[in-house]
């Protein structure tokens, strides 16, 4: 079965807070068997972006059209953009989402997003800094249940800050169940000490029928 995997594209977009999600769950190389990612560029509209790094993205479909079937997961990078009011309606259609059976992942810039049309009060998260949220969100009135962690997943909801993507990836495949434990836990151990030991580990924890080889 096809899942798909939403990745919100927005000016100023950071280009590195999401790739090692991208990698393993389009690749699959790590994943269970049967686990099949589709990835799908969506927006505010669709109307061309471009990304902190300078590329030129082109969204397929708009927020407003993806399907929240349990499997998909949308992904919301960080960016400078956020809180300007063309994403003000993509944030209330997260609001929507956020009670259906979606997976939603924000990072850095994303979470003030969130926080600024009161996500965040209800859920247990975190950001790259409490005071900076709570300046920059004067609705945000979440503090209670601000966590001083690289990521927080709150139900279907998963928060990072802009500095952790291997633990903000970490989360996601939690969350979907992606990868077996072993696999999972050797993958994280490498990007995190670089340590070949774990390299080996991940390999050996593969199903023999693995759509990666090595030799």
């Amino acid at each position: 079965m096809v899942h798909y995997l939403y990745l919100y594209v927005l000016d100023t977009m950071a280009d590195w807070e999401y790739g090692y999600i991208l990698a393993e769950l389009v690749s699959g190389r790590f994943c269970k068997s049967d686990v099949n990612y589709e990835l799908v560029l969506c927006s505010n509209s669709k109307e061309k972006i471009r990304t902190m790094g300078g590329f030129i993205l082109q969204p397929e479909i708009c927020l407003t059209d993806i399907q929240s079937d349990k499997g998909n997961v949308l992904i919301l990078p960080g960016g400078d953009t956020w809180l300007d009011v063309a994403h003000v309606d993509a944030l209330q259609c997260v609001k929507d989402l956020l009670k259906t059976d979606l997976v939603i992942a924000a990072i850095c810039g994303a979470t003030f997003g969130l926080a600024s049309v009161g996500i965040l009060n209800d859920h247990k998260h975190t950001s790259n800094d409490l005071s900076v949220l709570q300046a920059v969100c004067p609705d945000y009135s979440g503090r209670s249940l601000f966590m001083e962690n690289p990521a927080v997943t709150d139900g279907n909801l998963i928060t990072a800050t802009g500095l952790a993507p291997v633990d903000f990836a970490l989360h996601v495949f939690q969350r979907l169940d992606v990868m077996h434990k072993d696999t999972l836990k050797a993958w994280y151990n490498l990007y995190q000490t670089r340590d070949p030991k774990f390299y080996h580990d991940l390999i050996n924890s593969l199903d023999p029928d693995s759509r990666i080889q090595f030799s």
